[in-house]
Order: structure tokens, then C-alpha cells, then sequence
């Protein structure tokens, strides 16, 4: 099996290590289980189709696989996994055409499509980090940490962790989202090697932060602290890792980059406020690679007719 190299998306995956390691040490073993058989599925999936179209396995791939196992709760059933890489790889990549061509994000396509289709597992399999127990060699010693308190909060329903808490991550959560130091170490080593635009990120970061401080302070019901929403649950880690995605981003121009990020920032908030759904990141990415292309389209027709208009006053003039 011959894969593409992508220098770009390898940057990703030696940004999302440190993460991966932190899933065995919060929740043990297990992840690695669960990894290789989303791997595994992941890669046969493409391999299958892109055989259809003549096409190599890319490097992608193996970032979508990892993005979509580090948003997994940690008892979740490895089946589960499974037949979600499966729908996101095929359904949300390689139906359009392969690496390039698909609209959606296909490791949040995937989470979407398991979050929709099995609810309780994915919504109440979260437990609490083997760091409540033992700082060392905490999950490394173990398969599942906490296996019998599955059904443990998130500071998304809580809200009572500490702001310590929320950047170490020593919290219940999904397996790569709830230490916000190690998402912003990792995602500022990928915008250092230029596989993730910084614009996307600052841009949604400050959609998210403006917003939330309006509902905030305007007293909305379900809005918290700022800052506390902006640690908790999975925002940082998609704000990094997702939206960045080159594919299925807002690419062509920075106002469409920075128009793009600040959507996804207030679609969350929005979500996450006024749902039902606790996390509204999965849905407002959803959104936003759906609009994408429009966004692309209309800047650049807006464009188009200012220079135009500028060729025709010139050659009056």
C-alpha cells in the first residue's frame, strides 16, 4: 500500500502526540486499544476508495484517525470507534473525491455522526482521570482509570473545576480535549511550522471571547465566565486542530480566514448557551465547512468587481 506523504499533516501528528500521551496517562491503556482499531478501520476505509479512484492513502488520514479518537469519551464502546471512522473517512471525504475535494471535516464528520446515532455513550461514558488516584505512573499502570464512576460530570455541566484544573487537565472529559496547556503547546508548534493558519485561531478564539462576554454580562441564562468557557470542554482543542483543516476551511483570502474563525467562535457559543447540546463545537464546525465555500465564492466576486470597476474609472480617467 503506497501512502502520500504530507509533510504538513506529519507536523499535526507531532503536534497531537503530547496529547496522545496525556489520553494514556489521564485514562490508561484502553485509548491505545481504541486508537489502533480507529487506525485501522480509518485506513482500510480509504485505502478501499481511493483503489476505486486510482488514488494513493494520504497522511490525512492519520490525522483524522487521531482527531477523532482524542475526541472520544473514555469508556466508550472500541465499536463504536470504529464505525465511526469508517462513516467519516467515506462519507465525509472520499464520496466528494478524496483528500482536497471534501466540504467537511472528516474526523468531525465522524464524531457528528456517532454523537447523533449513539447519544447515551457518548454523552454519559465520561470518567474521572487516574491523576485523582495516584500521580504516578497513573494510567500508564492501568486499562481503564475510574471505571467505576462512568458516569462523572464535565466541568461543561458542572462548572465547578478550577481554572488549574481546566489547563492541567486532570478533569473528566473526552480522551484529548481537557488539558488546554498541552492543546495550545501543541497547536502553537503547528502554526510555527505553518500547517495551521493563525488567523483561523485567533479569529475564533476572539468570536468566542467577545460573544461570550456579551451573554456573560448581559446576564443570558447558561452563560459562564469567559474565560472558564474558553478552557472548558472542547473548543481550544477543535479552535487548534480542526478548523485549521486546509481542506475544508475558509482558505482563499485572510478576511475569509478571519470571518470563518469568528463564526465558528459564535456558533459555539451560541450552541452551547441556548441548546440543548452542553458542547455546541461539533455542530458550529459543521456549520462553518458548509458555508465555507460560499464565503470563498462571494469574496472573491467582491473582488473581482472592485478591480474592475477600478479598470473602468482608470480608463476614463
Amino acid at each position: 500500500m503506497k501512502i502520500q506523504k504530507q509533510q504538513a499533516m506529519r507536523n499535526v501528528l507531532i503536534g497531537l502526540s503530547p496529547l496522545v500521551l496525556a489520553a494514556i496517562y489521564f485514562y490508561g491503556w484502553r485509548f491505545l486499544a481504541l486508537y489502533a482499531v480507529i487506525g485501522a478501520i480509518g485506513l482500510l476505509s480509504e485505502w478501499f476508495m481511493a483503489k476505486k479512484y486510482g488514488y494513493k492513502v494520504t497522511e490525512s488520514l492519520f490525522v483524522s484517525c487521531t482527531l477523532f479518537a482524542l475526541s472520544l469519551p473514555p469508556a466508550v464502546p472500541i465499536w463504536i470507534g470504529g464505525v465511526g471512522i469508517a462513516f467519516g473517512i467515506i462519507f465525509g471525504k472520499m464520496v466528494f473525491g478524496g483528500f482536497g475535494k471534501n466540504i467537511f471535516n472528516p474526523a468531525i464528520t465522524a464524531r457528528a455522526f456517532v454523537y447523533i446515532s449513539f447519544g447515551v455513550p457518548l454523552t454519559a461514558r465520561f470518567i474521572a482521570p487516574q491523576t485523582t488516584l495516584s500521580l504516578f505512573p497513573a494510567g500508564f499502570g492501568t486499562w481503564l482509570s475510574g471505571a467505576d464512576s462512568v458516569a462523572a460530570a464535565t466541568p461543561l455541566f458542572t462548572k465547578s473545576a478550577s481554572h488549574l484544573s481546566l489547563l492541567l487537565g486532570n478533569i473528566p472529559g473526552s480522551f484529548g480535549e481537557t488539558s488546554a496547556i498541552l492543546i495550545i503547546l501543541g497547536g502553537i508548534f503547528i502554526i510555527y511550522k505553518k500547517a495551521a493558519n493563525w488567523k483561523l485561531v485567533v479569529s475564533s478564539i476572539v468570536g468566542f471571547l467577545a460573544f461570550q462576554t456579551i451573554l456573560y454580562l448581559t446576564g443570558a441564562r447558561g452563560a459562564t465566565d469567559p474565560l472558564y468557557a474558553l478552557l472548558s470542554g472542547s473548543f481550544l482543542f477543535a479552535a487548534f486542530f480542526m478548523i485549521t483543516d486546509p481542506v475544508s476551511a475558509s482558505q482563499s483570502t485572510d478576511l475569509g480566514r478571519i470571518i470563518y474563525g469568528a463564526s465558528f467562535g459564535v456558533f459555539t457559543v451560541l450552541i452551547r448557551v441556548f441548546s440543548n447540546w452542553a458542547e455546541g463545537v461539533t455542530f458550529a464546525i459543521l456549520l462553518v465547512n458548509m458555508f465555507a465555500p460560499l464565503l470563498d465564492y462571494l469574496i472573491k466576486q467582491s473582488k473581482a468587481k472592485k478591480k474592475a470597476a477600478s479598470a473602468v474609472k482608470g480608463g476614463k480617467a
